[in-house]
């Protein structure tokens, strides 16, 4: 079995995405795919890529960094504007 790509893992999560998971809901703020950010920013030398997002259902939440791999579950409420 081929390990997923950094696109697989990512999943639709570009910014400006909303998605919900079993977590809650959140909006996409940036993606970093530079390994050295975003083992920083989730404070895991393995880290490839983070998603800093914001929790859409908990008021005044302040963003935050996520390296959760997409899974089947999770769903796209909207997705980001094309750039």
């Amino acid at each position: 079995m081929t390990p997923p790509t950094l696109a697989e893992q990512i999943g639709p999560r570009t910014p400006g995405a909303i998605y919900r998971t079993s977590d809650g809901v959140f909006e996409v703020l940036d993606l970093i795919v530079a390994p050295d950010l975003a083992s920083a920013l989730l404070l895991r030398r393995s880290a490839r890529w983070a998603v800093i997002v914001r929790d859409l259902v908990r008021p005044g939440a302040q963003p935050f960094a996520v390296g959760s791999v997409w899974t089947s579950a999770d769903q796209l409420i909207q997705a980001g504007p094309e750039r």
